[in-house]
Order: C-alpha cells, then sequence, then structure tokens
C-alpha cells in the first residue's frame, strides 16, 4: 500500500496502481495500467469547530399573552381560557402540585427568572439523636422500578429528592449511613432525616411528579426553567406528544427524564439546556419523525442509575424516528446518543459528544441509520463493567446487532474503544430479525492515542456476523502502536496487516 499526496480539499488521495509481470515473454506495447484515486479524510468534521452558542430561556422571544402569576394555580388560567391561547408565566418560582394539561395550540412562555417548581419546602425540623427529622412529608410507598448501579439497595428508583439552598443532597438508604450532604427517606413511618442542621436554611423536596403532560397535540413550550420533579423512572418532567414544540428551556435536577417524547410525532426539541436530571436528559417513545437539534445535555444520570445499560445518560430513544442533530451532549453518566429497539430512518449528525461514561453513541437492535459528521471523543471509561474494557464493553461508537447503518464522515478520538461492532441473538423486530447486516463504516477519523484502545467486531458463538456484513472503507488511522493487535475480528485480535487480510480498509489509512 502506497500513501498518496495531500489534495487541497483536506483529503489525502491513497493510489492503487495495477502492474504486471512479463516474465520471457516479448515485450509488447500495452495500456497504461488503471489506477483508481481513493478519497481518505484528513479535516475534522464541521462539528469539531462549530460552537452551539447560548440556551435555554435567555434565548426565548417575550411572551406576549394571557398572564399566570406566581401563585396562582395555573391550570384554573389554562382552563378559563379558550384553547390555542398563549400563556406567560411571570418571573418567579411557581410551585405545582399537579401536572398542568394544555389544550391543542397553547403556547406555555416564560422567560429568566420563571420557573416551574415540583419541590415543597420543609420546615418543622426537630432534633433526633444525632439528626434532624421532619415528619409527614413523603408520600406513602410506591411500586419502584429501575436499574441501580448499586443494585442491592436500589437507591436511584425512589423519586423524592432534597435540596438544601438548591444543592441536590445524595439519598442513603439507612439511618446509619447518614452524614454530611445526605439525607434518608423512611417511607414507612413518613419521617426525612438530614445531617445538615437545616435551621436557616431553605430546605425543599421534591414531591409532584409532572410538570407539563401531554394532554392535547401542537403545544408550544418556551422560556420555561423546570426543575425539581419526583419523576418517575422513564418518565418526564415535561412530557411532549404530537406535533409539540420545545425551545429554549431549562429542564433541571428533576429525577427520572428531563424531556420525555411519547407518541409524539413530528415533534421538535431544540435550543433546551437539560442538565442534571436524575436519570436521562431526552428520551423518545414511539415517536415518528422527532427533530432534537440545538441543545445543551450534560450531567445527567445525578442519582444512580445504571451507568452502562439502563437508561441512563444524554438521549435515549426507542421505537422511533427523527434526527438528532447539533447537539452538545456531554459529561452524562451514561450513554451520550442512544437508539434502541426498533429504531429506524434514524440520523445522528454533527453533534459533539464528549465525555460520557459508556458509549458516545450506540445504536441498538435497530434498522436503517446514519450516523455522521459526529465529534465523538473521550466517552466510555466510566462503565466500571468486568469485561476489562474489551470491545463488549463498546466503544466511541457502537453498532448493536442493527441492519442498515452506515457510520460516515466521524471524528471518533480517543475513547475507551473506537468502535464497537457487536453481533448478538437478540430475537425479532417489526421489520425483521435483528441482525447484524450491511453495516457501511466509511471516511471516518479514528484517532486512538490510548495503546489499549481497540477496534473491530465481537461476536456471540450462536451469531457470527456473516461475509460481507460489515465494509470499513477510505478510513483514517492515527494513534501509537496501530501497527499492532489494536483490531479485532472473528475472536481474534490482528495487527493492521491482518486486519486487512481479513478484507475490512484495504484502501484506508494507517499512520
Amino acid at each position: 500500500m502506497r500513501r498518496g499526496v495531500v489534495a487541497a480539499t483536506g483529503a489525502a488521495l491513497l493510489l492503487l496502481t495495477g502492474c504486471t509481470d512479463s516474465g520471457d515473454q516479448p515485450a509488447q506495447q500495452s495500456a497504461p495500467p488503471a489506477t483508481t484515486t481513493v478519497t481518505v479524510p484528513t479535516a475534522p468534521p464541521t462539528a469539531a469547530a462549530a460552537v452551539l452558542g447560548p440556551t435555554g430561556p435567555s434565548t426565548a422571544k417575550p411572551c406576549q399573552g394571557t398572564a399566570i402569576p406566581v401563585g396562582t394555580d395555573p391550570q384554573t388560567v389554562i382552563d378559563a381560557a379558550p384553547p390555542a391561547t398563549t400563556f406567560c408565566f411571570a418571573k418567579g418560582v411557581h410551585r405545582l402540585t399537579r401536572a398542568i394539561e394544555p389544550r391543542s395550540g397553547d403556547l406555555l412562555a416564560g422567560g429568566p427568572g420563571a420557573v416551574l417548581s415540583g419541590a415543597v419546602r420543609l420546615s418543622g425540623w426537630k432534633r433526633s439523636g444525632g439528626a434532624w427529622v421532619v415528619r409527614g412529608a413523603l408520600p406513602a410507598a410506591y411500586p419502584l422500578k429501575g436499574q441501580c448501579e448499586d443494585n442491592r439497595t436500589k437507591p436511584c428508583q425512589l423519586g423524592e429528592q432534597v435540596y438544601v439552598n438548591g444543592k441536590h443532597l445524595t439519598r442513603v438508604m439507612s439511618l446509619n449511613q447518614l452524614k454530611p450532604g445526605t439525607f434518608y427517606g423512611d417511607y414507612q413511618s413518613n419521617a426525612l432525616y438530614l445531617d445538615d442542621n437545616p435551621t436557616g436554611q431553605v430546605v425543599e423536596m421534591s414531591k409532584t411528579q409532572t410538570a407539563i403532560d401531554k394532554t392535547a397535540d401542537n403545544v408550544t413550550v418556551t422560556g420555561l426553567t423546570i426543575e425539581h420533579f419526583a419523576t418517575r423512572p422513564q418518565a418526564g418532567a415535561l412530557q411532549a406528544g404530537r406535533g409539540w414544540t420545545v425551545s429554549a428551556n431549562e429542564v433541571r435536577w428533576n429525577h427520572g427524564v428531563g424531556i420525555m417524547v411519547i407518541e409524539g410525532d413530528d415533534a421538535e426539541v431544540s435550543r433546551n439546556t437539560v442538565a442534571d436530571n436524575g436519570q436521562l436528559g431526552i428520551g423518545q417513545y414511539k415517536s415518528a419523525g422527532v427533530r432534537i437539534s440545538a441543545n445543551l445535555v450534560t450531567r445527567n444520570n445525578t442519582d444512580g442509575f445504571w451507568i452502562a445499560d439502563w437508561e441512563s445518560g444524554g438521549i435515549k430513544s426507542t421505537r422511533s424516528s427523527g434526527e438528532v442533530s447539533g447537539n452538545d451532549i456531554i459529561a452524562n453518566r451514561g450513554i451520550g446518543m442512544w437508539s434502541d429497539i426498533a429504531e429506524y430512518d434514524r440520523r445522528i449528525t454533527g453533534n459533539r459528544i464528549r465525555d460520557n461514561a459508556a458509549d458516545g453513541i450506540r445504536y441498538e437492535i435497530s434498522y436503517q441509520a446514519l450516523i455522521d459528521q459526529n465529534v465523538v471523543e473521550h466517552n466510555g471509561f466510566g462503565t466500571g463493567r468486568g469485561s476489562g474494557g474489551s470491545l463488549w464493553d463498546g466503544g466511541g461508537i457502537n453498532v448493536n446487532t442493527s441492519s442498515d447503518v452506515q457510520v460516515r464522515g466521524n471524528l471518533v478520538k480517543d475513547n475507551r474503544n473506537a468502535l464497537s461492532i457487536q453481533s448478538r441473538t437478540r430475537g425479532d423486530g417489526p421489520r425483521g430479525t435483528y441482525v447484524l447486516r450491511d453495516v457501511l463504516v466509511e471516511g471516518n477519523q479514528f484517532v486512538m492515542t490510548d495503546a489499549t484502545s481497540t477496534l473491530g467486531v465481537v461476536e456471540n458463538k450462536g451469531s457470527p456476523a456473516q461475509p460481507g456484513a460489515i465494509t470499513f472503507r477510505r478510513n483514517s488511522y492515527t494513534g501509537s502502536g496501530l501497527q499492532a493487535d489494536r483490531f479485532s475480528y472473528r475472536g481474534k485480535a490482528m495487527s493492521w496487516s491482518e486486519w486487512q487480510q481479513s478484507g475490512f480498509d484495504k484502501d484506508s489509512v494507517n499512520s
């Protein structure tokens, strides 16, 4: 293989030239050898230089419409007006004791300082041994769900969280574990305990489960801060439906999912700051043609849900389609962008996905996707799994038992593993058996500085990848020790030459 020259377009040209062996035959005039020019990327995608810019309520337009003052039940004001009314929440904290139920075409708007809160103020603290206690604030015990990092005591499953002067405390599961910065809720005796002295402090507990519910189509929510809701796992503090527009909000410190699109075909979620939610930033379920764009999704999974595999982290979508583009998905304790179970016609493009604890992008048991022009950097170092950092642990991008997936034009840099393609036995879906098939990896830049980082294909014994199921071409690889065994296929660690001899990346560059 011969290295080529650098073209003016920022791509390396790899020249593959035919040759002949004349042996003892007389010299004959022949046509010039055929030359094939293949373009290999050297410049990063435009997303690498793009700046997201402001998100959240500061980017919302001023609201003009029916006022909702602080201290008023918003639902009473909404019910008194006709559908398709614009409602303007006044600056201040609106403490909700029930979910807002908009009507078709309503616009719910605010601006900087307009806060919807699901928390109640706690008072009446008394000293009890070495702790402080308040009684009667907790709800009755309720069914729990969710997989936690600590799945023995399961602290992530309970929805009520405690905040002191706006600071999120950590739940412990017994009174003798109490220490500064933590709280314990005894649901049987309806007692809430703190170690820190609450005297003179603002102590709040999230109690209402949902801020806004999807009771109608074509609703707009903009300019609001939505915080401190006791959202159940897999449910959203803001639950959006069909044709909704959710833009320029800050959704933070809610227990389950910040924004959840449920059966919300053609919804749009844009320019929001979605941060510090207990389980997940943004979720999508059974929703076609949804556009999730230009959001800041960061630091989600504050309440200890399982990082590797249980809907924790940045964005997760199931049984849906649409576009996820131009987002900053950063430092979430889980997967950055996860499509899982019967996804289809999915485009994940132009995102900056960095520093997430598990995969940067995971496309799992799904169909037809384009994953292109993303920057996927420094993900996958926090799963805590026992797989020793193998490709079973995932990578910057993870394609898991899916078909018709194109991974093109991405910068995949310094992740725990660069690219993990997994073939497993996963059953059937609505568009046929889940199988690894027609996966194209083309025109990407893989930077693998860490000498333990790998790339390749791993398979269950019962589900080997079929010949021709995966194509690697026109990719660029840079890093340390890339001539060594940094590639994997058919259960074998491979050198670069062995990887090429297996049929992969024959027209790619390794430097």
